[in-house]
């Protein structure tokens, strides 16, 4: 029997982990959202569905394993990391790498302004996000990574100016 937390449409309906030895990243998203059982596992699950349908190419992550967050952090990458996400007890966090530089029309970042790279959206109880604002900030997060250089490239060395041919002085 299924309990009406996992009704939902964007909420796996069997999200737990049976095979110890499946840790894909997709797989262990599916557990943490199935851990939380209240509002904030509806909310991950939704906003993890638009991530998808914003860009099907968009690679799932687990990162910062550790001791006191054996789960980890769920992250979404293409090209670089796109956002992470994030239960907390009051709030979902949303945490877009390169935030800073995206345009946000709608205005979904509502924390990380006092940085000049971050910015994040803390999603509370009951809160509505416009799913197609959301998915315009997803789309411009890629192509902002995709236009970036890849970690590690050389430079671009731009060439230098053409110098210009000296002007001869008139003739006497």
């Amino acid at each position: 029997m299924q309990d009406d937390a996992n009704d939902s449409p964007t909420r796996p309906i069997d999200a737990t982990v049976q095979d110890d030895a499946d840790d894909s990243p997709a797989r262990l998203i599916d557990a943490k959202i199935a851990e939380l059982k209240d509002w904030r596992g509806d909310v991950l699950a939704r906003m993890r569905a638009l991530i998808r349908e914003a860009d099907p190419a968009i690679a799932e992550a687990v990162k910062w394993r550790k001791p006191t967050n054996p789960a980890g952090v769920p992250v979404w990458e293409q090209a670089g990391i796109i956002c992470t996400g994030e239960a907390f007890k009051g709030y979902v966090k949303l945490t877009f790498a390169k935030g800073a530089a995206l345009p946000d029309p709608a205005g979904l970042f509502n924390n990380g302004f006092n940085g000049n790279t971050m910015r994040a959206i803390d999603i509370r109880e009951g809160q509505a996000i416009d799913g197609e604002a959301f998915k315009a900030l997803i789309r411009a997060a890629v192509a902002l990574n995709r236009a970036a250089p890849a970690k590690g490239a050389a430079p671009v060395k731009r060439a230098a100016p053409a110098k210009r041919a000296a002007r001869s002085a008139p003739a006497s």
